[in-house]
C-alpha cells in the first residue's frame, strides 16, 4: 500500500467513526461500479424520513495547496453522481438521498492524531440530476 493509500484509508476510518458517532449506520465502504468508487454509503437515521447518504472522503496534509473541499471539481462531482445513481437504482432505493463530503486535514506530519474534520452536507445541493 502506498503512503497516499494508507492516508486515504486512515481518513476513511476517521470519517466512518465520525458518522457512527452521529448515530448513522455505515452500510458499505469502497463500493465500486462502472462509474467509480463510493467511499462510504451510510443511512442518516436522524433524518425523518431516513436518508441514504453517499459520503466522499477527502484528506490533505497541512501545506498542500488545496483544501480537501477544493479538491473536488466538476468532473469528480459528475462521477460521484453517476456512481451514486447507479447504486441507488441497483438497490431500488425510493427515498431521499444526498451526497456529503467529509474533509480531513492532517495538521502535523509527525502526529497522526493531530487532524481536523469538516463535514459538508449535500454538496450537490440536491441537484444530482444536473450532473448525470
Amino acid at each position: 500500500m502506498t503512503k497516499a493509500q494508507e492516508l486515504g484509508k486512515f481518513a476513511e476510518d476517521i470519517a466512518a467513526e465520525y458518522l457512527i458517532s452521529l448515530g448513522w449506520k455505515v452500510l458499505a465502504r469502497n463500493f465500486k461500479n462502472k462509474h467509480g468508487e463510493l467511499d462510504i454509503i451510510a443511512a442518516d437515521v436522524s433524518s425523518k424520513p431516513e436518508e441514504l447518504v453517499i459520503v466522499e472522503v477527502r484528506c490533505r496534509s497541512v501545506g498542500k495547496v488545496q483544501s480537501p473541499f477544493d479538491s473536488i471539481g466538476p468532473r469528480k462531482l459528475r462521477t460521484l453522481v453517476q456512481s451514486s445513481m447507479e447504486f441507488i437504482n441497483e438497490i431500488e432505493w425510493e427515498g431521499f438521498w444526498r451526497i456529503d463530503m467529509v474533509g480531513i486535514t492532517m495538521k502535523s506530519r509527525d502526529d497522526p492524531n493531530d487532524w481536523e474534520l469538516e463535514h459538508l452536507r449535500d454538496i450537490t445541493a440536491g441537484m444530482n440530476f444536473l450532473f448525470s
